[in-house]
């Protein structure tokens, strides 16, 4: 593998983290990041919808504190009827259940050589919950968008600086994806009220796309006719070669497949451990661009097929399983998936230099005694 050597220059666009990508060790702001910002235990991989305690947390600035009696939700814009909602009067209208797999777009981060600075995820940085609240297309069509609107715009209460620049979190999506009918304003996890760091009360959910584009905390959605320029849109999440490359903007998930780790772990390094005889191997994948169409587990460089379950919703994710005799000694797994577009995950780093979308293909180390 070619190794990438990143010189410093000076830039004219905006960036989005501090510093430039390193092969060093991770540095204290990285550390407090991974604090504030927690992974999903891959052993919740077995359970087809995961906890919200257990269910991956991104915060950019601050859990905001909202009240359900002076919280609002304002719609405007590019439409022909403006309207402000309490939470009590978007509850009355007709709700949706939708099970979604959300990823966080700079999941596998830490992986890369070298590393972009910002949270440094391994490969945790998911979590699949039930999302229930009111279909977004439902409220549109009720402020009857204009003909000449291209974008909506979602923007949290959440509030803080980044790239130095000041700014309440904020998101488009193209009409097309805002008038599907699967993306909701959520205001239930799982059949309970949103935890307040998952965007309580309000939150975008967004399935297929990566956990960026479903904006937490909701304060309002403007429709405008011309595309949106904030920082989480045009500086941060953008596929980019290096600090000056405008790059591409991120968008719906990359193939992706983790397994269930097996056996008991050392608590330090991880690697687990079992004993010799039957093992079934089992894990989740999930895509946002089509439907998983097959997994192949890894056993030390041999690729085998696994059995699918069925899916849980469109945009959920699908179980697999393989039997597998353990002989002893030191063996390694891995699991990669394939989709309906024909896209495979990759067996090695696709490095960009913000870290984002590196669905490169899990590896487990395993001791059989």
């Amino acid at each position: 593998m070619t190794k990438l050597i990143y010189r410093r220059r000076q830039s004219a666009r905006p960036r989005p983290h501090s510093g430039e990508p390193t092969y060093g060790p991770l540095t204290q702001d990285e550390l407090q990041l991974a604090a504030r910002n927690h992974s999903m235990p891959l052993e919740a991989l077995r359970e087809d919808v995961t906890p919200p305690g257990m269910h991956y947390v991104l915060t950019h600035f601050d859990i905001p504190q909202t009240s359900d009696g002076s919280w609002h939700l304002r719609i405007g814009g590019a439409v022909e009827m403006a309207m402000e909602l309490s939470l009590a009067a978007l509850k009355k209208d007709p709700a949706i259940s939708v099970p979604v797999t959300l990823e966080c777009a700079g999941n596998g981060r830490s992986l890369l050589k070298p590393r972009p600075l910002s949270q440094p995820w391994v490969l945790e940085g998911v979590g699949t919950a039930v999302w229930t609240g009111v279909p977004l297309a439902y409220l549109l069509a009720q402020v009857r968008v204009e003909p000449e609107a291209v974008e909506v715009v979602f923007t949290g209460v959440d509030e803080g600086v980044q790239g130095g620049v000041r700014q309440q979190y904020a998101r488009s999506l193209p009409i097309a994806e805002a008038l599907r009918p699967d993306v909701v304003l959520a205001y239930k996890m799982n059949g309970s009220d949103l935890p307040p760091q998952h965007g309580y009360p309000l939150r975008l959910v967004v399935p297929g796309w990566y956990g960026m584009a479903s904006v937490k905390w909701l304060q309002s959605i403007k429709v405008v006719t011309a595309p949106f320029r904030g920082f989480q849109q045009s500086v941060a999440y953008r596929y980019q070669h290096n600090a000056d490359d405008a790059g591409t903007p991120v968008s719906r998930i990359r193939v992706r497949s983790l397994m269930v780790p097996p056996g008991i772990p050392d608590f330090f390094t991880r690697r687990r451990i079992l004993p010799r005889g039957p093992v079934m191997l089992r894990g989740r994948a999930w895509s946002g661009e089509g439907a998983v169409t097959s997994v192949e587990v890894g056993i030390d460089g041999k690729w085998l097929h696994a059995q699918l379950d069925k899916p849980a919703g469109s945009f959920a994710w699908r179980g697999w399983s393989l039997p597998w005799v353990a002989d002893p000694g030191h063996h390694e797994l891995a699991c990669r998936a394939t989709d309906a577009t024909g896209a495979v995950q990759p067996l090695d780093q696709n490095w960009n230099y913000q870290g984002m979308g590196n669905n490169v293909v899990q590896r487990v180390r395993v001791t059989v005694e």
